[in-house]
């Protein structure tokens, strides 16, 4: 079994810091972000930001399996064989998203069927297998479940953020609710797949500018101190 890696945790801006898993956590929602920062997760990103109520559940059905998927294999990382190793992940995500799934079909079947087939497109979301793998398998389970939960909210952030704006001024509504007047007409193009992708990139563009700006000053803080 490989080393625990080494966590990086932000060393400035984080007041609330303290302790190993809320740095994790909040490496999660931020830096290892898995829309804007990692890029992963990107075709279900795109097809269900259409509408806010698709994009809660969609990241609410991820997160679960996401949290649930970190625990089982960072209390089993060290009775899981190597060469079996992908075959466990496969099995378990594929066990968790199969009751996710399930459950939404009998509790909310209306948002199951416009989701379509990418609740059980979960099983491959590079974000459930690469944090398996990356992190889980070489940390606690308390750690693992903190990197989970920052990973859970930075992809609800990222799906929930897009969604905002693409159906406030795709639709002219919120959660299935008008908000804009009558007098103000939807921009159509925000709510087909190329806008998707348009919003996506404006996003993407946007917070890694941020993150170049807040490097850039966090170096010339550390050459002056």
């Amino acid at each position: 079994m490989p080393d625990k890696v080494q966590l990086r945790v932000p060393k400035q801006g984080y007041r609330l810091f303290r302790g190993k898993t809320w740095g994790v956590f909040v490496e999660g929602i931020w830096h290892n972000n898995p829309i804007f920062g990692m890029m992963l997760g990107l075709c279900s990103t795109l097809a269900v930001t259409n509408l806010m109520l698709n994009a809660l559940v969609m990241s609410l059905s991820v997160t679960v399996v996401l949290v649930a998927n970190s625990a089982i294999i960072a209390a089993m990382r060290n009775i899981i064989p190597e060469r079996v190793r992908m075959i466990t992940y496969m099995l378990i995500v594929s066990t968790l998203v199969i009751t996710v799934d399930m459950a939404l079909k009998i509790k909310l079947p209306t948002i199951s069927g416009a989701l379509g087939p990418y609740v059980a497109l979960i099983i491959t979301n590079c974000i459930i297998m690469g944090r398996a793998e990356a992190f889980a398998v070489n940390n606690t389970v308390a750690v693992s479940v903190a990197d989970s939960l920052g990973v859970g909210a930075g992809y609800t952030f990222s799906l929930m953020t897009l969604s905002f704006f693409r159906e406030i001024l795709g639709f002219g509504t919120m959660f299935g609710f008008k908000v804009l007047p009558d007098a103000v007409s939807p921009i159509q193009l925000l709510a087909s797949p190329p806008g998707a992708f348009f919003a996506l990139g404006v996003f993407i563009l946007v917070v890694n500018t941020v993150k170049e700006r807040q490097n850039k000053e966090a170096e010339a803080c550390s050459s002056t101190s």
